[in-house]
């Protein structure tokens, strides 16, 4: 297939701007700024797979994207109902984006729960793209469709695009002799092999990575991506077909350097062997599975080459405590759990804020309360890692905002853990983890130096001349006590939960000295040295969005729109949540409305009126999806306007 385009300067509305020949004829080719699209089918349909081999050929073409998955929380729903049903959507473009998009512009309906439990996102005008080998009488009553959407005029306002998917792709495999169960589970890879020539998607990627995943049964691997030409194919010859598009690369959006499609679990996971070697330390993990968590578990089990160990625990708390006897140890210790398994292991950390000994806890955030939701995403843990231990137990708090900044989220976790000894949680979400962008990856030069200093020897002289090692003993700047290796002769000291005497370290229940170390920690936390928070004001706003963690894309893609329709607001968001930035006080006087949208009922609003006595507006949502940025920007508007 050849086809030919005009100029980068003709208009990308969907305007005719080249054709194709092919076997059927002359085909149009228009160009477009950007698309999104959602697969959607039932949970054994391969949907994710999808969604992912299509994100990955795109971002080796070189479009920005954002990308969706949205999948039940049960290993396998009942089939053909809308609890089962599975979705990805991708929003990808010749320009810099922020979010997986509000609406489709292209949903794919492998069956009628699919259809009925996504139609309702749609734009009039959406392309839909219908499996209708599974539209039987019974498909369609399992989901209340007492006659058929595609014959009753109730998809009229669409672009319907009617494709026996199943039927086309047994046709297509009948040579290889497969059982028709087996061979009908291609048909993913044919409505993926259609989507790639609509979009003109590169193919030889797909077929390298089918080649391998089905290495050790080459006749599955020959079947997937005979289906996947055949769709291909398809697309090329089908008369109801007439149109494809082309999305740019967005060739001005990145900075110079090699790019590759990341997820925020993957990109989390490699901040975290880079904090490792960054810090000459050994990196241990120590683990309970639970979604969305397992998959950093996964990919650092995979990198013994580098020093990782990983250790899957019985439990939650045998979990942490692994972890914590690592960073006694001398390794760069981490723990990966959500939002139950923290409740779980807060007694530990307690321990560890006790101890003041470096650990990272890793809580990629999903809907609660107790088991909640769990393949859902949430913002609901802030006031958990914040207060959630006995006592006064101070700890610090970073938030990646994108799927990419999760490994620039864990290098910094990182370096504050290692340089004040201390706990620090890191707050992911399901959104990012699973989300995914282009990430530039940073040349070594870029990476700091988080390399630490153990204790040698004697670092106390006694009154009477004699040179010891006093374990709480503090470096004047960070009030970091000092890391000693056990095994270290002459360093040997008390280790455990109750109250430690000033320096010596010694067993001590005086009133005095519980008050003096009580009130060092939490200078130790006030006293972290983070950047001073970077305001978005180009027009003088007086109204300032404020956020944190996974808001950042949804926040500033409406703050866009506000601003192309005429309209001035600022926008700040949130990294460091404890300590705050020393001027996020001083940011917040300077505006006469402060609106902190979040994916909770208002637990950074909470802590922002609590500190500065701000009259801080809530935008909440729980619903286990991210906001829209359309949904966004009306409420800002209405704050604008008030």
């Amino acid at each position: 297939m050849t086809s030919q385009v005009s100029s980068p300067a003709e208009q990308a509305d969907g305007t005719v701007v080249g054709e194709q020949r092919t076997a059927a004829g002359t085909k149009d080719v228009r160009r477009l700024d950007r698309v999104i699209i959602r697969f959607a089918g039932d949970s054994g349909d391969g949907m994710q797979l999808t969604g992912d081999r299509f994100t990955s050929e795109t971002a080796s073409f070189g479009n920005d994207l954002s990308t969706l998955p949205n999948f039940p929380a049960e290993i396998r729903a009942p089939a053909g109902t809308l609890p089962g049903v599975s979705s990805f959507q991708l929003h990808f473009a010749d320009h810099d984006i922020l979010t997986p998009g509000d609406a489709p512009d292209v949903l794919v309906a492998m069956n009628p729960a699919a259809l009925k439990a996504n139609v309702g996102d749609l734009p009039r005008g959406a392309e839909i793209i219908v499996n209708t080998d599974e539209f039987t009488r019974r498909a369609m009553a399992k989901v209340g469709y007492d006659t058929s959407p595609l014959e009753d005029g109730s998809l009229d306002g669409y672009q319907v695009h009617p494709v026996p998917l199943t039927t086309l792709t047994l046709e297509a495999l009948k040579e290889f002799g497969l059982p028709r169960r087996d061979a009908e589970r291609s048909k993913n890879m044919f409505a993926l092999g259609l989507l790639s020539w609509m979009y003109h998607r590169p193919t030889e990627g797909t077929e390298r990575f089918l080649r391998a995943k089905f290495a050790k049964k080459p006749d599955i691997a020959a079947a997937n991506i005979a289906a996947f030409r055949a769709g291909w194919n398809f697309g090329e010859t089908t008369e109801d077909f007439a149109v494809s598009y082309e999305v740019a690369p967005a060739t001005t959006t990145f900075p110079t350097g090699t790019y590759r499609n990341i997820s925020g679990n993957l990109a989390l996971a490699y901040g975290l062997i880079a904090a490792s070697r960054q810090a000459d330390l050994p990196l241990f993990l120590g683990s309970y599975p639970i979604t969305p968590a397992s998959d950093i578990l996964h990919e650092l089990s995979r990198h013994k080459n580098f020093g990782v160990r990983t250790f899957q625990a019985e439990d939650e708390i045998a979990g942490i405590g692994a972890a914590l006897g690592a960073a006694f140890g001398g390794s760069l210790a981490v723990t990966t759990t959500s939002g139950p398994g923290v409740a779980l292991k807060s007694e530990t950390i307690g321990l560890a804020v006790s101890l003041e000994l470096p650990l990272l806890v890793v809580d990629i955030q999903r809907g609660g309360p107790s088991t909640g939701l769990p393949t859902k995403t949430e913002q609901a843990d802030l006031l958990q890692a914040m207060y959630g231990r006995n006592g006064e137990a101070p700890v610090p708090v970073v938030a990646p905002r994108t799927p990419a900044d999760c490994f620039d989220a864990a290098l910094e976790a990182a370096r504050i853990a290692l340089a004040y000894r201390t706990p620090v949680f890191l707050l992911s979400d399901g959104y990012l983890a699973n989300g995914s962008e282009p990430w530039r990856i940073p040349e070594l030069e870029e990476l700091p130096d988080l390399t630490v200093q153990f204790a040698q020897g004697p670092n106390h002289t006694t009154a009477d001349g004699a040179e010891v090692f006093w374990p709480y003993k503090r470096d004047p700047h960070t009030l970091a006590r000092p890391w000693a290796i056990p095994g270290t002769p002459g360093l040997e000291h008390r280790i455990g939960g109750i109250e430690k005497q000033d320096g010596t370290g010694n067993i001590s229940y005086d009133p005095a000295n519980h008050d003096f170390m009580v009130r060092t920690r939490q200078a130790k936390i006030d006293g972290i040295d983070v950047p001073d928070l970077q305001v978005d004001d180009p027009d003088g706003a007086r109204t300032l969005v404020l956020g944190w963690g996974s808001t950042y894309g949804p926040i500033t893609a409406a703050v866009r729109r506000i601003r192309k329709e005429g309209g001035r607001i600022a926008q700040a968001h949130l990294r460091h949540l404890n300590p705050f930035p020393r001027n996020l006080g001083e940011v917040l006087r300077g505006y006469d409305t402060v609106v902190i949208p979040e994916m909770n009922l208002g637990q950074l609003a909470t802590l922002i009126r609590a500190k500065y006595l701000v009259d801080a507006r809530s935008y909440n949502q729980v619903n286990g999806m991210p906001f829209k940025a359309e949904q966004l920007a009306a409420a800002l508007k209405e704050a604008i306007d008030d």
